[in-house]
Order: C-alpha cells, then sequence, then structure tokens
C-alpha cells in the first residue's frame, strides 16, 4: 500500500470517527445515543399560514410554540427559554425559535423581544414571530395531534421540537409520561433534564449526517 494512500485512509477514519464520538457526547441521558423518534410527520409549512414570511421549517431545527394570547404573561416562560435553551443553541446556524401569536397582540412582540434583551444581552435574530388568526394557531395545534390543549386565548406553555422535514419530533419512551410531545417552558427542572438532551441530540443527529454525507463524496 502506497503511503500517501494509507495516509489518505487514516484521514478518512479521523473524519468519521469524531463526528461519531461527537454524538455520542451530545447524545447523554435518557435518549443514549439515540435519534429521537419522529411522533407526527409533516406539519404545515410556517410560509403557508402567512404568506409574507420568509420563516419555514424547511432546513432548520426549530422549538415552536403557541402564544395566542397576551405575551405579558410569557414572559417567565420567554425568559426560561432564552436562557436555558437559546442562548445555548443559537450559534447553530439551523437553530431557530418561532412563535405563532395572535394578530390582535403583535404590537406586544417588540416589547417581549425588548425586555429579553435587557434582561440577558442575548442577540435575538432568531427568535421569530409569526401574526395569525387564533383559528390559524389553533389548527396548526391540532396538527402535531398530541393529546395537550390550548387555552380560551389560544396559548400553551408547551414547547415543541421540529425537524428540518417539519416533523415533531419528541421521546416515545419517557420514564415520566410514556410519549413526551412538547417540554413545559415553566419548568426550569424539565428544561433542564429533558430539553436541553433532546435539542443536543437532533443537533447531533443532522452534524453527524452531514459529515457521513461529506466523507462519502470525497471517496
Amino acid at each position: 500500500m502506497k503511503k500517501t494512500d494509507f495516509k489518505k485512509k487514516i484521514v478518512l477514519g479521523i473524519l468519521f470517527v469524531f463526528p461519531l464520538l461527537v454524538y455520542l457526547f451530545f447524545a447523554s441521558g435518557k435518549n443514549n445515543f439515540a435519534k429521537l423518534p419522529v411522533l407526527t410527520a409533516g406539519l404545515t409549512e410556517i410560509s403557508e399560514l402567512d404568506s409574507l414570511t420568509s420563516i419555514k421549517f424547511k432546513g432548520k431545527i426549530t422549538i415552536l410554540g403557541y402564544w395566542g394570547g397576551s405575551l405579558e404573561e410569557k414572559q417567565a416562560e420567554a425568559l426560561n427559554l432564552n436562557e436555558k435553551i437559546y442562548k445555548r443553541f443559537y450559534e447553530f446556524d439551523d437553530f431557530q425559535f418561532v412563535f405563532l401569536v395572535n394578530e390582535e397582540f403583535s404590537e406586544e412582540v417588540d416589547k417581549l423581544k425588548k425586555n429579553l434583551k435587557e434582561g440577558v444581552g442575548t442577540d435575538l435574530s432568531k427568535w421569530n414571530f409569526v401574526s395569525v388568526s387564533k383559528e390559524t394557531i389553533q389548527n396548526h395545534f391540532e396538527s402535531l395531534e398530541t393529546p395537550l390543549n390550548l387555552s380560551q386565548e389560544g396559548s400553551t406553555p408547551f414547547v415543541f421540537i421540529i425537524d428540518k422535514n417539519g416533523s415533531l419530533r419528541g421521546r416515545n419512551d419517557d420514564e415520566d409520561q410514556g410519549t413526551l410531545f412538547g417540554f413545559d417552558a415553566r419548568s426550569v427542572a424539565q428544561i433542564n433534564k429533558k430539553m436541553i438532551d433532546d435539542v443536543k441530540v437532533i443537533l447531533a443527529e443532522y452534524r453527524l449526517a452531514l459529515k457521513i454525507y461529506n466523507i462519502e463524496r470525497e471517496k
């Protein structure tokens, strides 16, 4: 075997093994070394809800929320998510937050973002708010096919992980709930114990897939 061929195989081996090790490291906790299962496939794209927005699920890992009522009541949930999830992952290019808000309360979005920025000083460019009707919020929420319900105002404290294909990801073997569709943003404990772990798992899944794809192209 030529020396150059041997070196090439060593390099390719490192390129393959390293992302695998990163994946195993990230995929700690309850979902050890596993992908997050798809719980509901093929959600309606954001651009189909609002033709004026460029925001979409495709190609992005999305934390999705439904805040149909007054955003004044969402300050604590927003702070929890910003501090525990957004600040940790927002520098990934394919990561975003998306919240469907009632168009009647759209003027409260800027105030909420101002309060978040003043509180922790984070770049909020990936906090996305899409203003739609209360009926649209309800219909899109129901398409998740979860046992959860919106409030009369069209809100829920639960947020959801949506993959790059627009599918809901979660756990189907959760030790507390059996199937875990979403995460309660009021609960710092649940965010710390489960949500952070699951976001790491899905980020690692896509990065491993990209590494393998690039290696295959180089062969």
